[in-house]
């Protein structure tokens, strides 16, 4: 298993590579299971952190949260309109503990398949997402586009929108 080497000491998200072909995001969360999982599958939560870079915004928030229920988000640059999106459909859903989607990025990456377990202990929870690429070059071109800064700011804003809705 190899960390992934980034530039950017601040980010408070562990990034690991396990395979040739994943990335493994783990990070924990001063809060209980339930509210991490509302956050990650309630539009009106994941609007509020899902958002990566500074700047960007969430028009586009669909989730329909059963096995073979599809996903959509779309994000837009506020400043240059830019937009794009990722889709997906459920492959399992077991609240609050786990859920396996795929991602497709439009335009041009190939499908994931994303599993996100979380488990908690004394009230915290730790939140570990396994993306899974169809071959390694995937996973380098995924990794090219600066994701895992852009990823740990989400989840930066995800503890701090978890403190506003306790």
């Amino acid at each position: 298993m190899t960390t992934a080497q980034t530039p950017e000491p601040q980010l408070t998200t562990q990034f690991t590579m396990p395979s040739d072909r994943e990335i493994v995001a783990t990070r924990t969360f001063d809060a209980p299971r339930e509210l991490v999982w509302r956050a990650h599958v309630e539009p009106e939560h994941v609007r509020h952190w899902l958002l990566g870079p500074d700047g960007w915004s969430m028009p586009v928030c669909e989730i329909d949260l059963r096995p073979g229920g599809a996903w959509r988000y779309t994000w837009r640059n506020d400043k240059t309109g830019h937009e794009f999106s990722m889709f997906g459909t459920y492959k399992e859903v077991d609240p609050p503990h786990r859920v396996v989607h795929t991602e497709t990025m439009d335009p041009g990456m190939p499908e994931t398949l994303n599993t996100m377990v979380l488990t908690e202990e004394n009230g915290r929870t730790t939140l570990t997402v396994t993306v899974l690429y169809a071959s390694k070059e995937a996973r380098e071109a995924a990794l090219a586009t600066g994701m895992l800064g852009g990823w740990s700011q989400s989840y930066d804003r995800l503890e701090q929108h978890i403190a506003t809705v306790r």
